[in-house]
């Protein structure tokens, strides 16, 4: 009895540290809760009834159904704007994905001052936005830019980058390459993570330095590949703030972005309406292209714990 006593007391106390745990668990995570449905969840469902109306804000929104879809599917601009985005994004995306690759796999070798170059190759992506924009306006400067300055060294003409509508969107290209940092630190992580008994067994088969990266880091990376994949189309595809400040979608369009045309909507015209429509065709295309992604990454993507 005293066992069955003494048994009960304990269960009832272990209930009682679960029930306060839990009532801390919610009150810690509340605040988060209450932001989320506020500012994240509210607007969303906000945004997608608005998406079926005519609302300017000043007047109260009027239903009008499918008329905001129907009209963007018929309007070149809107398809203009997809297709900048588009190009943008097959060049960018791979090109950054490739030189974050390159770069971890060089930082990850014991080189000297290796810190200081992981220091350098980071610091880009901590000074990003509007700053970054008006420097390279600077560089790219037709006239007395950096870059074109060098080429005149070398006896190349530069090309007029920001005033041409060919060469816009290579310099919006090229700038991508700032910002490789970021996902190089999340590849020398990955790199990291490698289990040194792998490269050694392979070094005991005979292989060489291009045989392990190609069978050992290269498959063991993939989900860090996967990762930064999904994040690189997100972020190729919301394009905004450099060409917003830059260029404006100009010259002729030629570097008129998706989120550029969905900005003009809304706080140009303040045809909301349209614009959450809009908003609304994004997120239904960076979704699918997503889950096309991760279906097919079934077939690329390793893992290590998995039994194949």
């Amino acid at each position: 009895m005293i066992a069955v006593a003494q048994g009960g007391a304990r269960k009832s106390k272990h209930g009682g540290l679960a029930r306060r745990e839990a009532i801390a668990f919610h009150l810690f995570i509340l605040p988060w809760i209450i932001g989320f449905l506020a500012f994240t969840l509210g607007p969303m469902l906000a945004s997608l009834y608005f998406s079926f109306t005519s609302y300017d804000i000043v007047h109260a929104p009027s239903w009008i159904g499918g008329a905001n879809y129907k009209d963007l599917l018929s309007t070149p601009l809107f398809w203009q704007s997809v297709k900048v985005s588009i190009i943008y994004g097959i060049i960018a995306l791979p090109l950054g994905l490739v030189l974050g690759i390159t770069l971890a796999l060089l930082l990850y070798m014991k080189l000297a001052g290796l810190s200081l170059w992981r220091t350098v190759y980071y610091l880009p992506v901590i000074i990003s936005g509007v700053p970054v924009a008006y420097l390279w306006l600077l560089i790219f400067q037709p006239k007395w830019g950096i870059l074109n300055e060098v080429l005149a060294f070398f006896h190349v003409p530069g090309p007029q980058w920001q005033y041409s509508a060919f060469w816009v969107l290579p310099m919006f290209i090229i700038m991508s390459v700032w910002g490789v940092g970021g996902s190089m630190l999340i590849y020398l992580g990955g790199l990291q993570g490698i289990p040194t008994q792998l490269y050694e067994a392979a070094e005991i088969d005979g292989a060489g330095a291009w045989s392990r990266l190609w069978n050992v880091s290269l498959p063991m990376l993939t989900p860090v590949i996967l990762f930064n994949l999904i994040l690189g189309i997100i972020g190729v595809f919301g394009y905004f703030t450099n060409a917003f400040v830059m260029t404006s979608g100009g010259p002729n369009y030629a570097s008129y972005f998706y989120l550029l045309y969905l900005f003009d909507n809304a706080w140009t015209f303040l045809r909301m309406g349209l614009a959450s429509a809009q908003a609304w065709l994004f997120f239904a295309f960076v979704f699918i292209i997503t889950v096309i992604v991760l279906r097919t990454s079934l077939a690329w993507v390793y893992y290590g714990g998995e039994n194949k």
